[in-house]
């Protein structure tokens, strides 16, 4: 049997408002273990830490208490929740990917060199990189027209399409995903669950927030609910 790759417990995520000496819980206590080749969906209401669940294993945040172990491809295994800076950013640049929820990027780049720019960083040439680009985008449904333009002048579908692209051209072992299929239509869509298939059947981990319950049963090996947490009173907070 496979090893885990990912394994977090008591993962925990609180903020703190210093002007209001109030503390605002968010991802409470969250258990999971996730092997080569699996998905999890990540699921619960709105407000729960989902997106804080998933920005805690990428280190956008740092945890407020628990633990969360990655295995390397060499075998070694770091806890996320106290490395250091240089190592979070080896490991993304080596072993993790993330597709957000919104696309970030250079507002004059085209979206050719948008989605290329994970290969490009990582050594290869970019006349190749530019090549698997264009193949992902005609995969996912991105007219060849807008190759060429930049990605702030899209709708919202058509940048989710270059985020996804951009996520997924990088061969990573752990792929954390925020709705990554929120604002595609039903064609793209169609075409992104197979390339999140395909990235299953090679071997990929992936952690996935996904709110439809038809794509859950699509695409995922298991759940992890994330529930909502009460707020501390602000005496409680302060105390």
């Amino acid at each position: 049997m496979n090893e885990w790759i990912l394994k977090a417990s008591g993962l925990t995520k609180r903020f703190y408002l210093h002007d209001r000496q109030r503390e605002i819980p968010s991802t409470l206590a969250v258990d999971l273990e996730l092997r080569p080749g699996e998905l999890l969906a990540i699921t619960g209401p709105s407000g729960a830490g989902k997106s804080s669940l998933l920005k805690c294993i990428w280190r956008t945040y740092l945890p407020s208490g628990g633990r969360i172990l990655l295995r390397a491809a060499d075998g070694s295994v770091t806890d996320l929740a106290t490395a250091d800076a240089q190592r979070i950013l080896a490991l993304r640049r080596g072993e993790m990917g993330f597709v957000t929820q919104f696309l970030h990027c250079l507002p004059r780049k085209s979206a050719l060199d948008v989605v290329a720019a994970p290969l490009v960083d990582s050594g290869t040439l970019p006349a190749a990189a530019r090549d698997a680009a264009a193949a992902l985008l005609a995969r996912l449904n991105v007219p060849e027209h807008l190759w060429t333009v930049a990605p702030a002048t899209f709708s919202g579908g058509e940048q989710q399409r270059v985020n996804l692209a951009r996520g997924l051209i990088r061969p990573v072992r752990l792929l954390l995903l925020d709705e990554p299929t929120a604002s595609l239509d039903p064609l793209s869509r169609e075409r992104a669950v197979g390339l999140l298939r395909e990235l299953k059947a090679r071997g990929t981990a992936m952690l996935a927030i996904l709110h439809d319950a038809a794509l859950v049963a699509a695409l995922a090996d298991g759940e992890v609910r994330v529930e909502s947490q009460p707020q501390a009173q602000p005496e409680e907070a302060a105390a």
